[in-house]
């Protein structure tokens, strides 16, 4: 099963962090659950294996975990 998430980015900020998007969001449980989901290779960003756990996620990028897709606006 798959489900989209729309994420707007606060305005007063260029980027979010992969890790805490994932823990924002809801779909780890816990920032460390995130941290070690990365570095397994198990997140995408815009198709692509992402292993770095602050990586800048910017309006327009696409995360991918579990089924689960956050489009980030």
């Amino acid at each position: 099963m798959s489900s989209i998430i729309e994420f707007t980015i606060n305005e007063n900020q260029e980027f979010i962090e992969l890790n805490k998007l994932l823990k924002i969001t809801g779909v780890v449980g816990t920032g460390g659950e995130a941290n070690v989901r990365i570095l397994e290779g198990e997140v995408k960003i815009n198709n692509t294996i992402a292993t770095e756990k602050r990586k800048k996620i910017l309006p327009k990028d696409i995360v991918e975990l579990d089924g689960i897709t956050i489009h980030v606006k």
